[in-house]
């Protein structure tokens, strides 16, 4: 499963991306979102309690990025330290909304989903794959935090477990414990939903 999948260029194309950033170069930032907007959308999207948040937290991540390029010293990937921002803010956003619980507000993505769905899906096809990620995705928010970033990283953003454990900072062993655990965890909440009627024909298969 590879919703939202990641830009899968080779790493001497970030570089030069990177450059162009520090360098303020016409169509650097342009380049920047249409290489990574799409897939940092659909992450904070499953990271966010409220996932009306998304645009907004998205935004934001990509302000950062254009602000701290210069900082950025190459030690990672332009996409690792992108994603690193990203978990960044999505956190911070989350602890907000736990401080602060609110109305949950219902979000319309139907225009992003429209940008980054497959257009070779038929119209069937496409509410079938759009119906389970909508299911996967509420499984997922009961999903412990620190495990349910790692599995949405990995098994829907398609994120090496290198680039995890570089983004996250963590142990390569550590990326793949929460992994595991936060696929048991997820197909847990799946079946739980399934017996509650909740979805029919859903299964969660990782890669």
């Amino acid at each position: 499963m590879a919703l939202f999948a990641t830009p899968t260029g080779p790493p001497d194309e970030d570089a030069g991306l990177a450059r162009r950033l520090k360098g303020r170069m016409p169509g650097a930032f342009e380049e920047l979102l249409a290489a990574y907007q799409g897939p940092i959308y659909g992450f904070v999207y499953r990271l966010l309690d409220d996932p009306s948040e998304a645009p907004d937290v998205t935004q934001e991540i990509f302000l950062k990025v254009f602000r701290k390029v210069d900082g950025f010293r190459g030690d990672c990937t332009l996409k690792t330290w992108i994603y690193r921002i990203a978990v960044h803010e999505a956190s911070n956003r989350r602890r907000w909304f736990s401080r602060w619980r609110k109305q949950e507000l219902s979000v319309d993505h139907d225009e992003t989903w429209n940008l980054l769905r497959d257009p070779s899906d038929t119209p069937f096809e496409s509410l079938r794959r759009r119906e389970q990620s909508d299911l996967i995705d509420q499984a997922l928010r009961g999903v412990d935090e620190r495990l349910r970033t790692a599995v949405v990283m990995r098994d829907l953003q398609g994120l090496s477990y290198n680039e995890i454990a570089d983004a996250l900072e963590i142990s390569l062993g550590t990326v793949k414990s929460r992994i595991l655990r936060g696929r048991e965890a997820l197909k847990s909440r799946l079946s739980s939903m399934a017996a509650e009627g909740a979805l029919s024909g859903v299964s969660y298969q990782a890669e």
